[in-house]
């Protein structure tokens, strides 16, 4: 799905990314994890260009995507992205939040595109909120509304960025549980995330970043129980508690 091979990004003078080389395969958990600063975020957001690396090459799907010309809005139709915060639009519906790309980007007939909607909501168990705004739902139920609002659009892989760092404790549970069913159905997934529990449990392969670089990767049994990297250990000795 994606090959990333001397991936670096520059704020200023400051150097965030500083070669990143990796490869994530179809079907495959990815799940991110490192101390704040390392990062992270910033690895995710690249690979649907919604920040322009400095220098590097990106392959999605065979093709460049960091090449001059590129068609971003054509990649981000098959990459699919879930952000800390929700991103929905307050002033329209639950079901028109989550129709309106169908209707505007794939130009899928209204009765068609509410009729998979609400599919995607009874599916999270949300089909009673449609005609509600986002206001009037918990933080867990946006998140879960967010995540349809990115499957409507059937991407060949879902992005994920600390999805559930803006959410109550009692609200995670919900989020991860969506995510961990996805996750089942073999969509192939990149997850950033501090919770190290879903991260061992879920995830194939796990990225440990730290200073910008990918300092460890693996499967989460060598990650959590073998690590290798110095860094990989002290971090994890700080997060344990929470496996």
């Amino acid at each position: 799905m994606f090959e990333i091979k001397g991936l670096k990004k520059n704020f200023g003078d400051l150097e965030v990314l500083k070669g990143i080389h990796t490869t994530i395969r179809k079907g495959e958990v990815v799940v991110v994890i490192g101390p704040s600063g390392s990062g992270k975020s910033t690895f995710i957001r690249c690979l649907n260009l919604l920040e322009t690396p400095t220098e590097g090459q990106i392959f999605f799907e065979g093709s460049c995507i960091t090449d001059k010309g590129y068609a971003v809005h054509k990649h981000r139709e098959k990459v699919g992205m879930v952000f800390q915060q929700f991103n929905l639009f307050n002033n329209l519906t639950i079901l028109e939040n989550v129709t309106i790309s169908l209707k505007k980007v794939k130009k899928v007939p209204a009765p068609a595109a509410e009729e998979k909607a609400r599919a995607l909501l009874r599916r999270v168990g949300l089909e009673d909120k449609a005609d509600a705004y986002p206001a009037q739902l918990s933080g867990g139920q946006k998140q879960r509304i967010a995540i349809v609002r990115a499957m409507a659009m059937e991407p060949d892989v879902m992005l994920f960025d600390e999805p559930t760092s803006a959410l109550d404790p009692e609200m995670v549970g919900e989020v991860l549980s969506v995510i961990q069913d996805l996750a089942k159905e073999g969509v192939t997934m990149v997850v950033v995330t501090h919770e190290m529990g879903f991260a061992k449990k879920v995830g194939t392969r796990i990225l440990f970043m730290d200073g910008g670089v990918i300092a460890e990767e693996g499967t989460p049994q060598q990650i959590f129980e073998d690590p290798q990297n110095e860094r990989t250990k002290d971090f994890l000795s700080k997060v344990i508690h929470v496996i």
